[in-house]
């Protein structure tokens, strides 16, 4: 995932312009990978670029780069790629080009760091949006240079498809999203054993060791916030410091039950503190109990057209769950005074709990409509492969089966909130029982939980209205730290780097720059988003 970052607090501008094209607003990426690199490339300012970088020195570099390089206002690019093994046990799978792009600083003088950043996924690309973290990264590319590198299977680093399309699965049945899956892994064949975090991190530090760089400070959005610590596990000595945003750990809960729990939490909040007060949080969860229970007997059929087509959405308890936990916490913040999903929720629930479905059927409509056609293999595999599951990887199906149903049954009472535990663990589309039929052979185990982690400083964010990764996963994610600090951002969803004010990019990029993040009072002080009311 990725966050629309602005310019540090002394580079002013945040994102004003809000009337560019919200289709690109709603770009995302299923599951914990929610990604909005659109929308820091619609909304960031375009003066916002450093001094020009000298003729001579860009016109060095535009001969000699490869011509996919980006070109960034005001700085040198340099561009290569690095030949890296598919599956570093067995050669005869062959190699993968992985490519990346280092947006040098604009200061005199040699880099005082270099900062890495992986905008979420799995499967974000990061080379074609340098356009975009450049202005939004401008305090550090004073004095730091930026690391793009676009992960194995995506982008410029040798796609893997899998023929596993992005609304297919996103919208799809959840029978229909586990053949999807399995379609996927028969289709990769022995090459879905190269879709690892491992694998990534691994490249990640080829690639930093061909451009010469000693140490990397780390920059992980959503799924960004996994990467990084596996790099950090498996290379110590070369991390200097991370920020880790929209965070949860390694070892989060296979059942997701903080998001769950998030899910109620984040309605009590936006009602609670609108103003004037709109709605009344209690109701609000009450009515959500009211709809998961009604979806799981009787599912809504919502019909939908996008630009891919026309196809119905069964829309039950675990789709109700994924639009609340999922899609309700994207740009939350954005703009905190225009309508959003999660500011319509308390209003869309308590219309269907009185027995009119329609503006519930809206924001289905309108979520659906984000749906795309891009490949699926890096994220099917990625999270089959790595997450952590509620069966043992070594297990047959039928057995799989039958861990799966006694952690469901073991979860406790109340603790999916408002929903059913089966119910809400058909929404993650990279968690539940999604991923039951990845194949057992030649498939890697899941990414260890616990690894030895270097004593680097570890700066968390979460928003506090995001149910995706939430207050307690980005708690978690610091705890794995000796060395860390956890800050929650008001009125933020995931990730909270897309508020305007750019208070949270300043704290992060100072922090990056100096290992304390400073004054973080502007993260109390963002504004309440707007929600829309519910009337007696």
């Amino acid at each position: 995932m990725t966050t629309a970052m602005t310019a540090d607090m002394n580079e002013g501008a945040g994102m004003t312009d809000r009337t560019t094209d919200r289709r690109m607003r709603r770009a995302r990426r299923a599951g914990l990978a929610v990604s909005v690199l659109a929308v820091l490339a619609s909304a960031l300012p375009a003066t916002a670029h450093a001094a020009p970088e000298p003729r001579a020195a860009v016109a060095d570099a535009a001969r000699t780069a490869p011509g996919w390089c980006p070109t960034v206002p005001g700085h040198r690019t340099d561009c290569g790629s690095v030949d890296r093994p598919l599956v570093a046990a067995r050669p005869g799978l062959g190699t993968i080009k992985v490519s990346y792009a280092v947006v040098r600083h604009a200061g005199p003088g040699p880099a005082k760091g270099t900062v890495a950043v992986n905008p979420g996924g799995p499967g974000e690309v990061a080379i074609d949006r340098a356009e975009v973290f450049a202005p939004a990264l401008a305090g550090l590319l004073k004095d730091h240079d930026l690391l793009l590198v676009d992960p194995r299977g995506t982008g410029r680093s040798g796609r893997l498809p899998c023929g596993v399309g992005d609304a297919e699965y996103r919208f799809g049945t959840r029978a229909a999203q586990r053949d999807a899956v399995e379609r996927c892994a028969r289709t990769l064949g022995p090459k879905a054993a190269a879709y690892t975090t491992a694998a990534t991190a691994d490249d990640l530090d080829a690639v930093r060791a061909r451009v010469g760089v000693r140490r990397l400070s780390l920059y992980g959005l959503s799924y960004g916030t996994y990467l990084m610590p596996v790099y950090a596990s498996r290379h110590p000595t070369r991390v200097r410091s991370m920020v880790l945003s929209g965070a949860y750990p390694l070892g989060f809960d296979p059942l997701a039950r903080p998001s769950a729990q998030a899910v109620s939490l984040s309605l009590r909040r936006v009602c609670a503190r609108s103003v004037p007060v709109a709605c009344d949080g209690k109701k609000a969860v009450r009515d959500l109990g009211t709809t998961a229970t009604r979806l799981r007997a009787r599912p809504m059929t919502v019909p939908v057209t996008t630009g891919h087509g026309r196809f119905r959405v069964r829309f039950t308890e675990g789709k109700l769950a994924n639009l609340l936990y999922e899609a309700a916490s994207r740009e939350v913040g954005l703009a905190p005074a225009e309508p959003s999903l999660l500011g319509r929720l308390p209003h869309a629930l308590d219309r269907f709990a009185a027995g009119d479905p329609g503006p519930l059927r809206t924001l289905v409509r309108e979520d659906a409509a984000s749906g795309g056609e891009e490949d699926q293999a890096p994220y099917v595999a990625v999270v089959c492969n790595d997450y952590r599951k509620a069966w043992s990887k070594d297990a047959p199906r039928a057995e799989r089966w039958r861990q799966y149903r006694a952690a469901l049954a073991g979860a406790g009472v109340g603790a999916h909130g408002a929903f059913g535990a089966r119910g809400f663990n058909e929404g993650p589309t990279d968690g539940g029982d999604v991923c039951i039929g990845w194949p057992r052979e030649g498939t890697p185990h899941p990414q260890p939980t616990r690894p030895a982690l270097p004593d680097v400083p570890v700066l968390v964010l979460s928003g506090d209205l995001d149910a995706n990764t939430p207050d307690a996963n980005g708690r978690a994610a610091a705890r794995q730290f000796d060395d860390s600090r956890f800050l929650s951002v008001r009125n933020t969803g995931h990730v909270p780097e897309l508020e305007q004010s750019g208070c949270v990019t300043g704290v992060s990029t100072r922090f990056l720059r100096t290992g304390d993040p400073g004054d973080t009072s502007c993260l109390r002080a963002l504004p309440p988003i707007a929600v829309a009311p519910v009337r007696p």
